[in-house]
């Protein structure tokens, strides 16, 4: 299974199926109105057969971008696709029961025998226990590291520690594509797993894994855009 990151929450898996999530458009210059630095490459040339976003901000909702007819999915509840069973579990952008920033979608599916959990903008101070079930036993955990809008650090290890992956994928964290996030390094410190710093931003996620209680942490490379620095 090759997975692919693009910068923010955007990836692409790739098995038997390709599944997207949380593509962002061309809005870089809209964030540069407001003093945010937001210039990871546009993400081109990508179809897919499912697609996932977990909730509905300018840099996880570009459905446009990806091509393939997919199917689009969104919101909670159990969904059938091309993938087999897609679980959408209920949660909040923020730790005030979405008065802030709203919901937020986590998404669970399986692809090629690994199971696999994006937390989207996961912004409670933690997972409530009927999400913990509902999310159930997982391979591979995307989780926000970079804190401010989202959980980071310690918060972003708990639920890590929670979920017990074999692999876990930090996302929504500082890069030179985007400057407004913290680094992730509070939150390798807080859990304190190994961590593989890879040289692409593609990689084979089975190539990884960890166990349960070992899990390994996966960094890819952040997608830079030419025009940074200048």
């Amino acid at each position: 299974m090759q997975i692919r990151w693009y910068g923010q929450s955007a990836y692409t898996v790739r098995g038997g199926k390709t599944v997207a999530i949380d593509p962002f458009g061309a809005i870089g210059e809209r964030f540069a109105s407001r003093g945010i630095v937001f210039a990871y490459p546009p993400i081109e040339g990508v179809e897919a057969d499912v697609l996932l976003i977990t909730h509905d901000h300018l840099d996880h909702n570009a459905v446009d971008v990806v091509g393939g007819s997919p199917v689009v999915l969104r919101t909670p509840g159990t969904h059938e696709s091309p993938v087999g069973p897609v679980v959408g579990v209920a949660s909040e952008h923020d730790d005030a029961a979405g008065t802030t920033r709203g919901p937020n979608t986590i998404f669970r599916f399986s692809l090629d025998g690994v199971t696999l959990c994006h937390l989207g903008d996961f912004g409670q101070s933690a997972l409530r226990p009927e999400q913990v079930r509902a999310i159930g036993e997982i391979d591979v955990l995307f989780v926000p590291a970079g804190g401010g809008p989202t959980v980071g650090g310690e918060s972003a290890a708990e639920v890590v520690r929670v979920l017990r992956p074999r692999l876990v994928v930090p996302m929504h964290y500082r890069t030179e594509g985007a400057t407004f996030l913290d680094p992730p390094d509070a939150f390798f410190d807080a859990l304190g797993a190994p961590v593989e710093r890879l040289p692409e931003s593609m990689f084979e996620a089975e190539l990884l894994l960890g166990t349960r209680d070992e899990p390994i942490v996966a960094v890819p490379a952040a997608p830079v855009s030419a025009t940074v620095g200048r």
